[in-house]
């Protein structure tokens, strides 16, 4: 895939305000920690992830989704009504319908910023790569001529799944549990928007986007699973029906190792679709995981992590908002600047590759 005419307009996020830390965590799990003999700390130490942040309970997704917008058009000469597209790719979601973009797009105008009434509003879905698809499905708009500018946004909560990990593995605790939900434990809460808009060819546009491409190996789709699951609870009298909870179980060793295989694929493609080289790349922004699934997919890519900016340590993983959150407050902090190739290096559940490549 490549692009002409795309950039990146600007990038709005809204972080949530509730700061969890992982000896907090490992705090209520110290029952499990005792009957396991696991020695504190190893939260932080195995993903390096000091600590995350929550909304508060009962805080609104649309409403999180809708600030980080606002936030992204004060950071853009675009109105709202310039957009001709409004695209939801959290995997939070408001209901099942309507589309999650339609709760935005409303509290967008309560705020004061409305849609254009012919503006195409809809969810979009991929794990923790929905943001970078939603880029290029507004890139293919662009690049069509059907629209000018568009935006997408995203808000993810992981404290309601943090908190049931944590009663589940208290209730069972045994290795199993502990091994397949710490990858939970790695939660963080965000949002994020970003606006997408027309360049003309030739003429000079921050963070143009060059092209991209993705790889899939659907094979390995069950290694990391987050929905609902049967359970049964007690309506009174002795009687039971089934209930649906939420449920998160990762296998991190698999996910992993057949991740960085799928990431070495899709780097080896990309660099040759964009005629770019390794050492041509000035700045890299990786999904944000942890300390283990970054070291490993940068030694496998042979980037120098100096080369990478991280913001996991202190939001945790946010899903689909990790990425771009990350790439705006690199900007913020001059760690991404005018001129370098940046490549964005998104791996999700699936598994999913998908890489883009821009001219910051």
């Amino acid at each position: 895939m490549k692009y002409e005419r795309v950039c990146i307009d600007a990038i709005g996020y809204e972080l949530a305000p509730v700061v969890v830390t992982s000896a907090e965590i490992e705090d209520r799990l110290a029952p499990l920690y005792r009957s396991l003999r696991i020695q504190p700390g190893q939260l932080e130490t195995i993903t390096g992830i000091v600590e995350r942040r929550f909304w508060e309970e009962g805080h609104s997704l649309s409403r999180g989704a809708a600030s980080a917008a606002v936030a992204a058009l004060q950071r853009s000469d675009l109105a709202s009504t310039d957009l001709g597209a409004l695209i939801y790719t959290g995997v939070c979601r408001e209901d099942f319908e309507p589309a999650t973009a339609c709760h935005v797009a409303a509290a967008l105008e309560e705020a004061g910023h409305p849609m254009a009434p012919d503006a195409a509003m809809f969810d979009l879905s991929n794990a923790c790569l929905g943001v970078l698809n939603g880029v290029l499905d507004l890139a293919n708009r662009i690049e069509l001529g059907q629209i000018s500018a568009g935006m997408v946004v995203s808000c993810e909560s992981a404290r309601e799944i943090v908190e049931q990990t944590i009663v589940s593995m208290l209730a069972q605790r045994d290795m199993t549990s502990f091994a397949t939900s710490l990858a939970t434990l790695t939660g963080g809460s965000g949002a994020v928007a970003v606006i997408v808009r027309k360049a003309e060819p030739g003429a000079t546009a921050a963070r143009r986007l060059i092209g991209g491409v993705m790889a899939a190996a659907p094979r390995h789709h069950d290694l990391c699973r987050w929905g609902m699951e049967h359970a049964k609870g007690s309506v009174g009298d002795g009687r039971t029906e089934p209930l649906f909870r939420q449920f998160m179980a990762t296998d991190s060793t698999a996910v992993l190792e057949h991740g960085v295989t799928l990431g070495q694929q899709t780097w080896a493609c990309f660099l040759e679709e964009l005629g770019w080289s390794a050492d041509s790349v000035d700045r890299t922004v990786c999904h944000q995981v942890g300390r283990a699934h970054r070291d490993a997919i940068l030694s496998a890519l042979g980037i120098p992590s100096r080369k990478d900016y991280i913001a996991y340590e202190h939001l945790g993983n946010t899903g689909t908002v990790a990425l771009p959150l990350a790439a705006a407050l690199a900007e913020e902090r001059e760690e991404l600047r005018s001129g370098q190739r940046v490549a964005f290096l998104g791996i999700g559940s699936g598994l999913n590759c998908l890489m883009l490549g821009l001219e910051w």
